[in-house]
């Protein structure tokens, strides 16, 4: 009996020596022991005496770890990280300062800017447009734009969804200076082209005699796809940002290709055909067949101006103002032959109104050759698109898919219901009309619909090698044997050239 007692106690004494030596043992990253840490936590408990000792030995053990590198640490505290909805909170605040020394009825009574709140809310009975707080804070900051800018008129033209961030877009019309800023950009453009000519001038090497097609020029700002001047900015509250205008080679490869926006303005466009232009310049191109397709207003809305011209063109009018004589339709008889287009169509030229690129100018074409261009049998055809103020009804179908869909906001309730009309090939666009009044909104993709399956164009075949022949093949190199004959041959023909010239010396 002996004999167990002592071996029991040997074995307590080896395992309480090694649980020792174990708690003994310091960590690698603190330094710390298990031996020393309990110590610790114990005499902390007999000084502090807590209740319920055990729900709380975890918190009395990080307290003792704690203090241990309360010397070590700053007791400054980190501030917590802004994140992206507070920046930009704090950037719309500036939408809510209110002026001063300001009459608001004056500012109401004159305002560019229509009445978002009641688009809103036509938009809302409809089915469509975005939130209520997003648009009241996109009205403000259609009226920091105005303010900003001196617009003479301004209204939120839709919203263009990106990957990365969307567009808010805003239509404006321009003044007297945004002209005279193009005439100027055009005259930096001739005295650049100016500049290399002359220094191709005092090149001395051989200039190729290709001439490029002529490019199709701008329209003017304030005519045709230009008429209007866009702004664009990613939230209410953000800067806005001009968008550039539009040219027709823009337009015509914008027509080839599809491609999502993704939310920067200087990103370039990937595409085949190469797009001549940047992100700004492909969403103010997309933005021009969107308005060109999909704005619309009720017949007699709007009627053309007649402009008195000497000559008779077959051009269509692209001018119109508010019928004041216009009666209002009721929403159950807008049909599609009650609505017309109000913007005038893009050609396939790329503008509005069609340019002949094969005349010359006038001040190169002599006297006599003016009968002589006027017979060229070369000469292309004129392209005119549908006049405007055209009905709906004329549109074509694309892919087997109506053009446009019809409905009311209400069928209990007819008399008060809204017209509501949206764009089949451009979907996102929208127009209603309630009465006399009426508007257009686009809040999609910015792509248009091409059918169920799409393939890209395919690349055009790559150009044929040159024809190879006797005369353009290259010669091979002369041997050293019959440089040599050369060589002799020359200075053969050289010392008798100088015996005649002696000979005709001493003849003199």
């Amino acid at each position: 009996m002996e004999r167990k007692q002592n071996s029991s106690r040997e074995h307590t004494l080896q395992a309480a020596a090694m649980l020792k030596t174990i708690m003994l043992k310091q960590s690698t990253k603190s330094g710390l022991n298990l031996y020393d840490h309990l110590t610790q936590v114990l005499i902390k408990v007999m000084d502090e005496q807590p209740h319920d000792v055990v729900d709380v030995i975890e918190d009395r053990s990080r307290d003792v770890k704690r203090a241990l590198f309360e010397d070590k640490q700053s007791t400054l505290r980190d501030l917590p990280q802004t994140t992206d909805a507070e920046l930009l909170a704090e950037q719309q605040l500036n939408l809510f300062d209110q002026p001063e020394d300001t009459e608001q009825e004056d500012e109401l009574e004159e305002s560019p800017l229509p009445n978002l709140n009641e688009i809103g809310f036509y938009l809302e009975q409809v089915g469509s447009g975005l939130c209520r707080d997003e648009m009241q804070m996109i009205f403000l900051a259609l009226k920091q734009l105005v303010k900003s800018q001196e617009l003479l008129r301004c209204r939120l033209w839709g919203k263009i969804l990106g990957r990365e961030s969307n567009y808010i877009v805003a239509e404006t019309e321009c003044r007297e200076e945004e002209e005279e800023e193009e005439q100027i950009s055009k005259e930096e453009e001739r005295e650049a082209e100016t500049q290399e000519y002359d220094q191709n001038e005092m090149d001395s090497l051989p200039k190729s005699t290709y001439k490029p097609p002529p490019v199709v020029p701008k329209e003017p700002i304030g005519t045709g796809a230009n008429k209007f001047v866009y702004y664009v900015c990613k939230e209410p509250g953000l800067p806005w940002v001009k968008l550039p205008s539009v040219s027709p080679a823009q337009i015509v490869v914008a027509r080839q290709i599809r491609k999502f926006f993704s939310g920067k303005l200087d990103a370039p466009i990937n595409s085949y055909p190469p797009f001549p232009g940047n992100e700004a310049n492909y969403l103010r191109a997309q933005i021009a067949r969107i308005s060109a397709g999909t704005q619309i207003s009720p017949q007699g809305f709007f009627q053309t101006v007649e402009e008195e011209s000497d000559e008779e063109d077959e051009e269509p009018q692209n001018s119109y103002k508010v019928n004041p004589d216009f009666e209002s339709i009721l929403a159950a008889e807008m049909a599609l032959s009650n609505w017309v287009h109000h913007i005038q169509h893009i050609l396939p030229q790329g503008r509005c109104t069609w340019m002949n690129m094969a005349v010359e100018p006038k001040d190169s074409i002599e006297e006599g050759e003016t009968e002589e261009t006027e017979e060229e049998p070369d000469e292309p055809e004129a392209e005119f698109g549908p006049p405007l103020l055209t009905p709906l009804s004329q549109d074509e179908e694309m892919f087997n898919t109506p053009p446009w869909s019809s409905r009311l906001s209400s069928t209990l309730i007819s008399q008060y219901a809204i017209a509501v009309l949206r764009s089949n090939l451009w979907p996102g666009a929208i127009a209603y009309a309630c009465g006399k009044k009426f508007d257009n909104i686009y809040i999609g993709w910015g792509l248009k619909y091409v059918g169920e399956g799409y393939s890209p164009p395919a690349p055009p075949q790559p150009q044929r090698e040159y024809p190879s022949g006797s005369e353009i093949k290259e010669a091979l190199d002369p041997t050293p044997k019959e440089e040599e004959e050369l060589r002799e041959a020359l200075e053969e023909q050289q010392a008798l050239r100088e015996e005649l010239e002696e000979t005709d010396e001493d003849d003199d």
